[in-house]
């Protein structure tokens, strides 16, 4: 049981097995529901679409689908775990900090969007920032 806190070099290049074990719990979260919420209205929508807003359905539903392939290549797909912290991070500084400062959130057509957004925290503490530091950043610097 105490293994899974330890790194494991052998199958997950030096991560430990808890933030695996996570970020797939997260992944499936992922696909489990972005899935659903996504596919459910493009399926569902009728008339015609406004762009913007086709644009935002149609990229949660492709990373949503693309979040079953991380339940099982963890490590391959973090980055599309990194673009689920980065743009709800992003959205809670821009769009819920400055209603929450202001005293405006609550009622607001972006509190229910907060309240999911703000479980970031937890595939934020567990994404493996040396691994990531290793992977994507040195290597994108060391010219190979």
């Amino acid at each position: 049981m105490m293994n899974i806190f330890k790194p494991d070099y052998e199958q997950y290049e030096g991560v430990r097995r808890i933030n695996i074990y996570v970020m797939r719990v997260f992944f499936f979260l992922m696909f489990f529901f972005m899935g659903f919420s996504s596919w459910s209205h493009i399926l569902t929508h009728k008339g015609s679409w406004e762009p913007t807003n086709a644009v935002a359905w149609c990229t949660w539903a492709a990373y949503s689908f693309l979040s079953l392939f991380g339940i099982y290549h963890t490590l391959r797909m973090l980055p599309i775990m990194l673009f689920m912290v980065f743009y709800k991070s992003l959205w809670l500084i821009v769009v819920a900090y400055p209603l929450w400062a202001a005293n405006q959130l609550k009622g607001s057509a972006a509190e229910e969007l907060t309240n999911i957004f703000i479980w970031v925290l937890i595939p934020l503490a567990f994404i493996p920032w040396k691994y990531v530091f290793k992977k994507y950043i040195l290597f994108s610097f060391s010219g190979k």
